[in-house]
């Protein structure tokens, strides 16, 4: 396959303020190009038509499409964290200034983007040979909003 897949995300008038928040969050991530409209375009010239950038590994396509569309949990980007440091970092930042937790690791940014804030650890628990052991850490982890390992620890012991 000649190209890879790149996530479009779909924005109204703020995708350039939307790239600009997600790569201060993410750690080695940078926008790589901002495309503006110009003369006799829909929109003013000079104005954001679509901006790339890559958070980590991944390229995303941030579009100003309009009002028509707005983002829904039915799709979701998955964060990998490593500590708990992490898990409370990316928490704190994507909920800030109007962002919403949910359950169970979930959360929506202030631009009503949804992310999965998950530790490795709670995989790894969930995943245990003992099922019992597994069992209780995914109880615990449904009482949750922002996952706290050690209290996953606490239960599955």
């Amino acid at each position: 396959m000649g190209k890879r897949i790149t996530p479009c995300l779909w924005f109204d008038g703020n995708a350039e303020d939307a790239a600009n928040f997600y790569v201060a969050t993410f750690p080695d991530s940078e926008i790589l190009d901002v495309q503006r409209w110009g003369e006799g375009g829909n929109a003013p010239a000079g104005t954001v038509l679509t901006v790339s950038l890559r958070l980590g590994d991944t390229v995303f396509t941030a579009l100003n499409g309009g009002p028509e569309f707005k983002f829904t949990e039915a799709v979701s980007f998955q964060i990998d964290c490593e500590s708990q440091d992490e898990v409370d970092h990316y928490w704190n930042t994507l909920t800030t200034d109007g962002g919403e937790e949910s359950c169970c690791g979930w959360l929506k940014d202030k631009f009503g983007l949804s992310w999965q804030v998950i530790p490795r650890r709670l995989m790894e628990l969930l995943q245990d040979p003992d099922a019992d052991k597994a069992n209780r850490a995914m109880q615990a982890m449904l009482q949750m909003r922002k996952i706290d390992v050690a209290k996953l620890e606490e239960a599955a012991a």
